[in-house]
């Protein structure tokens, strides 16, 4: 097996998530789905949550299949403001970056899941499309070569670094992801647009990859304090579910909150839902996360 091991680190967070949706006449809200708990785990815990919605609400939660928390939340009046708050503080204990375990099969890359790992990450190794699958092979090509030793983490981390280096992130307001195709096109994408290509590519190498959204502390951007932020994350033997992030072109670390996991990259929106009426809406959103 091969050990990285660089201690651990533990930081505490403080994070403000705040949504408003502004109807222009009077509204019936339908259900919304709320995905604003981190994951907890023995990396992460959960020191307090508080969730704040108005109007009022029934607040239902369960976890879905993915194991995320998901607050479903029921109205009973109209109106003409939609409001939700969270706040939460938590322990980040995410080991330094490269503390973790790789079993000797999977240390070098190709290699193949063990027969009992390849059925429970089948949902994670779907490939993408005939076309898709040529022009990434075609773009993986220029980064690694068939035949050429590597280590799998490395291959991984040189994936990250060439989204990061080659393309150029930009922030996207409206919904939706990219397509791979769509952002190798156009030279840019915001972070979620890079994280499935990072998937994809990775899939079209035979390995298991599944999308995060959550939150990231960016203290070095002048522009802001913390964000909504999306990754992707690779089943390594011995390892585990590790996060890559080419946003940034480097893997996942304690500035990382994960929220919600997803093997496709439209299922985790922070707020999801439906109102009745003829009115259109407005959004706002403000995110700060910070060290406490």
């Amino acid at each position: 097996m091969r050990n990285f091991h660089f201690g651990v680190i533990m930081k505490r967070y403080k994070i403000i998530h705040r949504t408003y949706y502004n109807y222009t006449e009077t509204v019936t809200l339908g259900a919304h789905h709320l995905l604003l708990r981190p994951r907890e785990g023995h990396d992460l815990r959960i020191e307090s949550f508080v969730l704040k919605i108005t109007p009022d609400a029934k607040i239902y939660w369960h976890r879905d299949v993915e194991d995320n928390s998901v607050a479903i939340a029921n109205f009973t009046r109209p109106t003409q403001q939609l409001t939700v708050e969270s706040e939460v503080i938590i322990q980040q204990y995410n080991e330094s970056p490269l503390d973790f375990i790789v079993e000797d099969y999977a240390i070098n890359y190709p290699f193949a899941y063990n027969e009992g790992d390849q059925f429970s990450l089948s949902p994670y190794r779907v490939l993408p499309d005939q076309k898709t699958r040529e022009l990434l092979n075609n773009w993986i090509f220029q980064v690694w070569k068939s035949g050429e030793q590597v280590q799998t983490y490395t291959l991984l981390q040189r994936l990250a670094a060439t989204i990061y280096k080659t393309l150029v992130y930009k922030v996207r307001e409206e919904p939706g992801v990219q397509s791979a195709e769509e952002t190798l096109s156009l030279g840019s994408g915001s972070c979620r647009d890079f994280a499935l290509l990072f998937m994809e590519a990775v899939k079209c190498l035979g390995l298991a990859s599944r999308f995060v959204s959550g939150y990231l502390h960016a203290p070095l951007m002048s522009s802001q304090v913390g964000s909504t932020h999306a990754w992707a994350e690779v089943y390594l033997p011995g390892g585990g579910w590790k996060g890559f992030d080419p946003t940034i072109g480097d893997i996942v670390g304690t500035d990382h909150i994960p929220v919600a996991v997803s093997r496709l990259a439209v299922s985790v929106p922070p707020i999801s839902g439906s109102y009745a009426g003829s009115a259109e809406s407005k959004l706002d959103v403000g995110v700060w996360v910070s060290e406490c």
